[in-house]
């Protein structure tokens, strides 16, 4: 803590492999001792390591291979929040996060402002066509496990 008593904030943006191992190893040293806040922000609940989709595309990977996230931050002494960042403010330190939408359409979570000291964005890739003619169109990717499925 600063001598103002303000926990210092930070705010990783991802949770693939890197995101989430970031957020455990900080909760682990930092949250844990109460020395920084650690938020984690992804736009799904649960972490599958991305190497094993194929697995759940095949049917084969068991569900206890994938991380929930909320049961992880809880364990490893930091904060997750479910939603997709829509915006970014370098000069007040805050991210925004979209509303959290179910299939029909309906707001289940109101779009929200995280502050932050530190701010890490640990957003992963997707697979890239190159504009190359026909892949988008014949290709299956895997870079989801709504994809895989």
């Amino acid at each position: 803590m600063t001598e103002n008593n303000h926990i210092h904030k930070i705010v990783i943006v991802g949770g693939g492999a890197s995101g989430l191992e970031l957020a455990t190893r900080l909760g682990q040293k930092l949250g844990k001792k109460q020395l920084a806040e650690i938020t984690l922000i992804d736009a799904t609940a649960t972490h599958v390591w991305k190497p094993l989709l194929h697995e759940v595309a095949a049917g084969t990977l068991d569900e206890s291979e994938q991380v929930e996230y909320l049961a992880q931050a809880y364990r490893s002494h930091f904060r997750f929040r479910l939603g997709r960042m829509e915006g970014l403010n370098r000069a007040k330190k805050e991210i925004y996060v979209a509303p959290t939408l179910n299939d029909k359409g309906e707001e289940l979570i109101p779009g929200r402002t995280f502050h932050y000291d530190t701010l890490v964005m640990a957003i992963g890739s997707v697979s890239n066509s190159f504009n190359i003619k026909g892949v988008a169109e014949h290709c299956l990717f895997l870079d989801s496990t709504m994809q895989a499925f």
